[in-house]
């Protein structure tokens, strides 16, 4: 199970160029320093995931978001606030191109993660620096629930493996923002751990795809 030096021992591990292996609050993932080439390389080359899908960045904490992103306007600002920290992952307008080895093809869009670090979680809200973020699965397979359902090449392969137990096994919803702040338009592109009226109840209304 976690403990308090874990968020240190992530954040020292990313630092070094390293892949970690850890729990949020959907899935175990896959995490790297977003700056490193070398290291966003060899997370994808684990997952077996093409070079041009765009993956998440994720933060601990929701201030540390919003102060990352000063370029949010009021309206994607207050729609972050409804809905994170949560099981969801926000595809917001990268304005100053952030991130850019976390954006795939589309440097113009950002998604962005803010697990809620609760419970068993908790330790991991001390981690002070973004991270880049992938389901630690091999491309096209399930989502691990547990330490045990990751697949065995995945944990062997990662510097820095964290056990958080039972995670609740869904994905993030992936909510698209990148209207929101001129038309009000919200979309669902994935349904996943929060439901889409529950993100509809939030921030206004919308469609899902």
């Amino acid at each position: 199970m976690l403990v308090a030096a874990d968020a240190q021992r992530l954040q020292e591990c990313l630092a070094a160029g390293g892949v970690a292996l850890f729990p949020a609050d959907t899935v175990y993932g896959l995490a790297c320093d977003p700056e490193q080439p070398a290291a966003v390389a060899r997370l994808y080359e684990l997952k077996g995931r093409p070079p041009e899908r765009p993956a998440a960045v994720l933060f601990a904490t929701l201030d540390g978001a919003l102060g990352a992103l000063p370029e949010l306007v009021v309206r994607e600002r207050e729609a972050a606030r409804a809905l994170l920290p949560g099981p969801v992952t926000l595809l917001l307008p990268n304005r100053a191109r952030r991130f850019p080895l976390a954006c795939g093809p589309d440097p113009d869009t950002l998604g962005l993660r803010v697990p809620a670090l609760t419970g068993a979680l908790a330790p991991l809200s001390g981690l002070t620096r973004p991270l880049l973020q992938s389901s630690a699965n091999r491309s096209g397979e399930p989502e691990a629930r547990r330490l045990a359902d990751v697949d065995r090449r995945l944990r062997e392969g990662a510097d820095l493996v964290l056990d958080g137990g039972e995670l609740p096994g869904t994905a993030s919803t992936v909510v698209d923002l990148r209207a929101f702040a001129a038309s009000g338009r919200v979309q669902i592109v994935r349904q996943g751990a929060l439901p889409a009226a529950a993100v509809f109840d939030a921030v206004g209304g919308g469609s899902a795809c």
